[in-house]
């Protein structure tokens, strides 16, 4: 991985120098090594002759982790293309790319191609007629920018005359690379997810299912993981496709984290939770779908809520509702807005007049009205009968897409505006009748309904193409729900359980509800927060073992939980058997080291309660739910219950407590040069930090001051903030600082000391930061990474910045340079 290293060093000194406004309109967002890596690890075939196409490189990142992966392989030549049109990329991807060569010799060739890659290439399309001059890729790899595209602008004119219609700009350049690969050549993708559905990626979805195998799909369970670097709100998702050979089954694969790496054990690119199924393709694109949606269900339990709504099979124009995008575009109509109604207007809605009610008028600076005029009159309806109204955008926070509010023409006034923000159910621009809107009031609020969008929602917008392709009740249903409602306003488990009473009618109780399951993780989540267990065993993970702990099914009840004994491996087996979460077998010591071990010291499990003295590593090793905890558990959800956990949490600690005694019993005494006494907290943060003081600064800058020590437990234990001062250094958070600060008065430098437990390491932007905290220091800068051994600092070698000193402590005598003009001292 040596030259994806040098890459990712390329990629964040690069990152500084964009500007933030360009980066984020076109979707230059730079992929990780952690992703590179990764997306390389995805090739089924690199072999002898190789040639390579990266649009849209950047500096190079994914480039270096193929080459990096075709050298372990032995492939005897490369021959590489890129295309980026960014000037400040340029230098640093000749960098990326000369150390390519350098690295893989002679046979390795690359181009690097300056002009516009969907302009160049659609051109070269449409002039050539024989495909061996068209497809001569044998892979490629690719983040390409997003950016929608206008039907006048020159990337789609160019690509419609080379046959393509899209309308972004990662779909264009993922439809012409395919063009240019090779019959049985291999596309690796990161990409957003919004292609999966809607009418303008349509022609994109039938080139991908018409001229590729899809092999490999991997979701990322949070729209913050991919690109968190640049807090990039996006849903991606990386796809690995086979040109011109025939579709097999999908392996579709997810994790709640980007933070792949070589899984020693197995030899697997992994990262922390990853699941992984195999499924057809049957179950992704319905062969019946003329539109041809893409489903990415990451678990079987996603796929049962597909097959759960399959008996609602009506359309749209099967019920005679259309559904239209609010039609009143605010800033055409300028003129005619009004903040309050009067005489010559009606109520305007807008989104923030939405919240499961319509609450109108609104103080704030959004109008509540809108006058009618010759210009306004064309975009109003008839203010008559009841319409459903659903926000077109929903904010990160909502854990809903689609939110329906209905809207009764009880505002006054014989016309309404809806704003363009919104999407409006109607029937030809009227109301439809109470029983129908209340019965579609509830499905369109219904969880599966909203899970089920998520599969092939890419994105936080619901179009009124998207409402349109989904399938929905039949009338009768929809008028029978409508009728039997008491109350306009229900609680979701009421709006859930009524959708669920009409499926079981449908289908005689044969497919069973899959929210159950979700329901139930929910519980174990609950109760481990009541336990008191800390934030990193809050999570699914630990959820599903709680249950697996009690063999509790999602149709199961707490009264008659169990505790069997059982292994690391069969609880993981049965996380995949009853409730469809299938993680990789690599990820055996996250839930051994992560979930159970504090299972264990927080009183909830047992080790081996048949055998106490049984070897660590002995393959019959098992774990039982706590006796005790399991007598409060069966009153879960009964009138005992809060009484029940009270009695157990006043006989044993919680495990935040216990760790709290611990570090009071462990707390590391520390004595400064200047016969100052410390206490830091226990573990290997302050181990480490006392390391620093004792071992490093005699060594390498003797009777050095101690101007600051960052301790996790005690930040306000040591720091010197007057001195600092006089040394030209005012800060006001010391957050920032580093986790030491040594200032050498005999070579007058300040020694900016960071230690991996805290922070990481002196990466290309820490250095940064730093540099800038410290802009104004009298001294010289001098960066420095301690790091307990070895093993820990292999794991942080690609960040590590260059010009900055590491120091590791079961090495004290030891320091290594990177790079620049001198050993241990400040670079300018």
């Amino acid at each position: 991985m040596r030259l994806l290293e040098l890459a990712e060093q390329n990629r964040k000194e690069a990152n500084k120098l964009l500007n933030p406004k360009t980066k984020s309109a076109l979707g230059q967002f730079m992929t990780p090594g952690p992703i590179c890596l990764f997306m390389a690890s995805l090739f089924d075939n690199i072999e002898s002759d190789v040639k390579l196409l990266d649009p849209g490189c950047g500096v190079g990142s994914l480039s270096a982790a193929f080459v990096d992966r075709a050298l372990s392989l032995g492939v005897e030549k490369i021959e590489l293309d890129v295309y980026d049109i960014e000037e400040v990329m340029l230098p640093f991807l000749d960098k990326t790319l000369k150390s390519c060569a350098n690295e893989f010799g002679e046979k390795f060739s690359h181009k690097i191609n300056t002009k516009d890659y969907i302009i160049e290439t659609s051109l070269r399309i449409k002039n050539l007629f024989d495909p061996e001059e068209i497809e001569t890729y044998s892979h490629v790899i690719m983040n390409p920018p997003y950016k929608k595209i206008l039907s006048s602008s020159p990337h789609r004119i160019s690509m419609s005359n080379a046959g393509i219609e899209t309308v972004n700009l990662y779909s264009g350049f993922v439809a012409l690379a395919l063009k240019q690969l090779k019959s049985g050549g291999e596309l690796v993708a990161i990409i957003p997810r919004s292609f999966c559905n809607g009418p303008y990626y349509q022609p994109f979805r039938e080139q991908l299912l018409s001229e590729t195998s899809i092999k490999k799909i991997h979701i990322f369970d949070s729209r913050k993981t991919a690109f968190a670097e640049d807090e990039v709100l996006q849903e991606n998702i990386i796809i690995h496709c086979i040109k011109g050979v025939s579709q097999g089954e999908v392996t579709i694969t997810s994790s709640p984290t980007s933070d792949f790496h070589l899984d020693e054990e197995t030899g697997q690119i992994t990262a922390t939770d990853m699941t992984q199924r195999q499924v057809s393709i049957d179950k992704i694109v319905n062969s019946t779908d003329k539109q041809k949606f893409i489903h990415i269900a990451a678990s079987p339990r996603e796929q049962d809520i597909v097959e759960r709504l399959s008996p609602f099979t009506s359309t749209l124009d099967d019920l005679k509702i259309q559904v239209s995008t609010g039609p009143v575009v605010n800033f055409r109509l300028r003129d005619d807005l009004r903040e309050t109604l009067d005489a010559e207007s009606v109520p305007l809605l807008f989104p923030q007049h939405l919240n499961g009610k319509v609450h109108w008028p609104l103080d704030g600076k959004k109008p509540n009205a809108i006058r009618v005029s010759d210009s306004s009159r064309p975009w109003l309806w008839k203010n008559e009968g009841y319409f459903l109204i659903i926000k077109r955008f929903s904010s990160k926070e909502e854990k809903r897409r689609i939110v329906a509010t209905l809207y009764d023409s009880s505002l006054p006034g014989d016309l309404i505006g809806f704003e363009n923000k919104t999407n409006v159910f109607h029937i030809k621009k009227v109301g439809m009748d109470a029983d129908l809107a209340r019965g579609l009031y509830v499905y369109l609020n219904c969880t599966l309904l909203d899970k089920y969008y998520r599969q092939f929602g890419g994105h936080t917008q619901i179009n009124a193409s998207d409402l349109r392709s989904i399938h929905y009740p039949p009338l009768e249903i929809l008028r029978k729900i409508g009728s039997e409602l008491d109350s306009e306003v229900l609680s979701q488990n009421q709006i859930d359980e009524i959708i669920n009473r009409e499926l079981d009618l449908m289908t005689e109780g044969k497919t069973t509800d899959p929210l159950k399951a979700q329901e139930k993780i929910e519980q174990s989540l609950e109760i481990l927060r009541l336990l008191g267990m800390p934030r990193p065993q809050i999570n699914e993970r630990s959820a599903l073992t709680l249950l697996a702990l009690l063999d509790l099914h999602p149709d199961g009840c707490w009264s008659k939980i169990q505790r069997p004994m059982i292994g690391v491996t069969p609880i993981m087996d049965w996380c995949r058997d009853v409730y469809g979460k299938e993680y990789a077998p690599n990820t055996r010591e996250t839930f051994r080291r992560q979930t159970l071990h504090q299972f264990c010291d927080g009183g909830v499990a047992l080790y081996n309660p048949d055998e106490p003295n049984r070897a660590v590593n002995s393959p019959k090793a098992c774990y039982q739910i706590a006796p005790e905890l399991h007598s409060v558990l069966l009153t879960y959800g009964t009138p005992e219950w809060d009484e029940s956990l009270k009695g157990h949490m006043g006989n044993i600690s919680t495990l935040v407590e216990q760790y709290a005694m611990a570090r009071k019993m462990e707390m590391i005494p520390l004595k400064l040069n200047d016969g100052t006494d410390l206490t830091l907290s226990p573990g290997a943060h302050s181990q480490l930090i006392k390391d620093i003081i004792v071992e490093f600064g005699p060594r390498f800058a003797p009777e050095a001051e101690v101007i600051y020590i960052g301790d996790t437990g005690a930040k306000e234990d040591h720091f010197r903030k007057e001195r600092l001062a006089e040394l030209g250094v005012t800060v006001n958070r010391k957050g920032k600082l580093p986790d030491v600060v040594l200032y050498w008065e005999e070579r007058n430098w300040l020694l900016l000391i960071e230690s991996v437990t805290s922070h990481g390491p002196v990466d290309g932007k820490r250095h940064g930061e730093l540099a800038k905290l410290f802009a104004n220091a009298k001294p010289g800068l001098v960066y420095v990474t301690a790091f307990p051994d070895r093993k820990v600092m292999a794991k942080y070698l690609m960040d590590l910045s260059w010009e900055t000193e590491v120091w590791v402590a079961d090495a004290p005598t030891h320091m290594i340079h990177l790079n620049g003009d001198r050993f241990l001292g400040p670079h300018t």
